[in-house]
């Protein structure tokens, strides 16, 4: 016979898992914010964006003028630079970084400042259609230095 105590462990845990009318009785965790800045006019970030969104990240669209600016002030390096840039916990996104890639790295608690896809290479997140082209995530510090994080 199961101790109070195993007993409610199990009893929390079964609950949730329990699923009533298509609605958990407790919910997740919620997921961090992801605050994406992009150029209103931009198609591919509106696709990043849902990408993200589809993949359980809470999203917030800032519509701004100059990214130019964006980039600079989050210490974006030039050489790593997309369409858009997104801010998650305390880490700099930039480019069409992938949601799985991007849970991965939350999950390990990186020292680095942030991760980027630079440019915007056709088969990366939000730049569906054509050919897909390898590509690489890097991991970028304060100081600029960079190193491969994965690749596709």
């Amino acid at each position: 016979m199961p101790s109070r105590r195993e007993w409610l462990r199990t009893s929390l845990l079964s609950a949730a898992a329990t699923v009533v009318g298509g609605h958990r009785l407790f919910a997740a965790p919620p997921s961090p914010v992801v605050t994406v800045y992009k150029d209103p006019g931009c198609e591919c970030c509106g696709r990043w964006v849902k990408h993200i969104a589809s993949n359980g990240f809470v999203v917030s669209v800032r519509d701004v003028q100059n990214m130019d600016e964006v980039k600079r002030t989050m210490n974006v390096p030039s050489a790593l630079q997309s369409c858009h840039t997104a801010v998650v916990a305390r880490y700099v996104i930039e480019g069409h970084v992938p949601a799985d890639v991007l849970k991965k790295f939350l999950a390990e608690k990186s020292p680095a400042l942030g991760l980027a896809v630079p440019g915007m290479p056709t088969g990366s997140p939000g730049m569906e259609g054509g050919p897909a082209e390898h590509y690489k995530v890097i991991a970028f510090d304060r100081d600029g230095k960079t190193r491969v994080y994965a690749s596709r």
